[in-house]
């Protein structure tokens, strides 16, 4: 049987997401990471590089995932909005993995940061067209905010909105506040 590098690094990656979501990239252990791959350490090093540089392969993995799964609604924000809170509840690494960025890293740039910027061009472009009050990018912010922080912080949720939300209600009420932020006209105060 003939090695299949291309499977090996699927692996690689899939064992690294869900040690990486769990453990953060300090806690994470490339030992660990080798052998729910079924890979051996030296393959994830020639491969991938340190475990930072694994922890941005998988990241941007997982985003170019995210994009081709969720591309932005022109039309309507609101929909683009439920879509993507539909598709961090199915995929919940792909936000921890942003967390554990931003506790490890904080405000400091991050590998890829350049092409990783690059990926929200075209969210901002969709958000240009959804709404012609607000600033686009202001816009798209807030509506990756209400998406993240709704499921990134559940025991916030259940204490303000108590423990019967449905995640349903709760998507149709942030599709629902986007859709009001591109519609509704700012006031601007001088």
């Amino acid at each position: 049987m003939a090695y299949d590098s291309a499977a090996t690094k699927g692996r690689i990656l899939t064992a690294a997401a869900a040690e990486f979501a769990e453990h953060g990239v300090a806690g994470a252990r490339v030992d660990r990471i080798a052998a729910s791959a079924k890979a051996n350490k030296r393959a994830i090093y020639d491969y991938f590089g340190d475990k930072q540089a694994l922890f941005a392969a998988v990241l941007h993995h997982l985003m170019t995932d995210l994009a081709k799964a969720v591309p932005p609604d022109e039309s309507d924000l609101g929909t683009y909005a439920a879509r993507l809170y539909d598709y961090h509840r199915a995929h919940p690494e792909t936000l921890r993995l942003l967390l554990w960025e931003a506790l490890e890293i904080g405000d400091g740039p991050v590998p890829g940061e350049e092409a990783r910027a690059e990926h929200y061009v075209g969210k901002v472009k969709a958000a240009e067209t959804a709404s012609d009050t607000l600033d686009p990018r202001t816009l798209l912010f807030f509506t990756l905010g209400l998406v993240g922080w709704s499921l990134a912080m559940p025991q916030v949720r259940r204490m303000v909105l108590g423990p019967d939300r449905s995640p349903e209600q709760l998507r149709s009420a942030i599709s629902a506040a986007v859709q009001t932020l591109a519609t509704q006209p700012t006031t601007h105060t001088e």
